[in-house]
Order: C-alpha cells, then structure tokens, then sequence
C-alpha cells in the first residue's frame, strides 16, 4: 500500500499552544488577540470560541470567564448566559452554514467524554445530514472544508453584526 499523507496545517498552533496545566480556555481569553485565540464572540460572563479540533465546521464552545469544573458552581447570570450565546450561535451558524440540525452538549467530567475537565463550556455543533460519509468511516478521517480562521472571520461578523 503507497504512503499516504493528511496535512493539517492547523494543527501547529496546537502543538506549539498551551501545555499541560494551562485551561485552554483561560489561555484563549486572556490572550488578548480574539483572532488568534479564535474567540468569535464575547458577553458579559461567557465568551463563544471555535473549537480548534471539531466535529464539524462551524464547532463552537461557550465558555464562561469564571473557571469552574462544573456547571453547579457557576452564577445564574453565567449560566443564563451560556444558554442564551447557545441560542445565539444556533442562529449565526444556520445563517452563515445552513445545517439541517445541532448538537448542543456539555460533557461534564472525564468519564463523560470532556477534553477539559477543569473548566465548564458547551459544544453547539452544526450537522448535515451527509457529515458522515466514507473518509471518517472507512479512513477514520474527517474533511473539514474550511479552515479555523475563515470560520473565524465569518463567524465574529455575524456574532458582533458587522
């Protein structure tokens, strides 16, 4: 079988991020550089940020400022509006990417599938219905047709009305 090879030059600014240790999330908001950081949107308690390895394009997260692991520590108004910037996102992202459906989740917990335990967020995920097909099947691969930082750009525009 000839070598093949997936570029992902995304992936480089992950290798060379933030480490063990360091709250992806906390490391994103304090930044300083939305673009760089990815972060699309930012509220009163919680900010919207891309997620930089998703499920589909368009992946993003809503995060509150305050770092807490769960969801029962944070404040009502944290939590209104984490809920309120999900619906937000919903819109923005049927507008800019016309999925036919979302996923909107919170794994709270490592044995609940979350990448980052120590700080809560929410995935709203767009979906289509042809989102699976035979690269993540049979080459247990996904395509993404456009890179982090056009959904960067596409999406901050929408959030902040421009």
């Amino acid at each position: 079988m000839a070598e093949q090879r997936l570029w992902a030059p995304w992936r480089l600014e992950y290798i060379k991020g933030p480490k063990d240790g360091e709250c992806i999330f906390c490391a994103a908001e304090a930044r300083g550089d939305d673009e760089a950081a990815y972060i699309v949107h930012r509220g009163e308690h919680c900010f919207v940020i891309l997620n930089a390895f998703p499920y589909n394009n368009g992946h993003v997260m809503v995060a509150p400022y305050a770092h807490e692991a769960s969801i029962e520590a944070l404040d009502e108004p944290a939590l209104t509006e984490m809920m309120v910037l999900a619906k937000q996102a919903i819109g923005v992202l049927r507008d800019e990417y016309g999925p036919e459906g979302f996923n909107i989740g919170i794994n709270q917990g490592k044995i609940a599938g979350a990448g980052v335990e120590d700080h809560a967020h929410l995935h709203v995920v767009p979906r289509w219905g042809a989102d699976t097909n035979f690269m993540p099947v049979v080459g247990g691969t996904r395509v993404l047709p456009q890179v982090l930082s056009d959904s960067w750009k596409a999406l901050s525009a929408r959030f902040n009305g421009k």
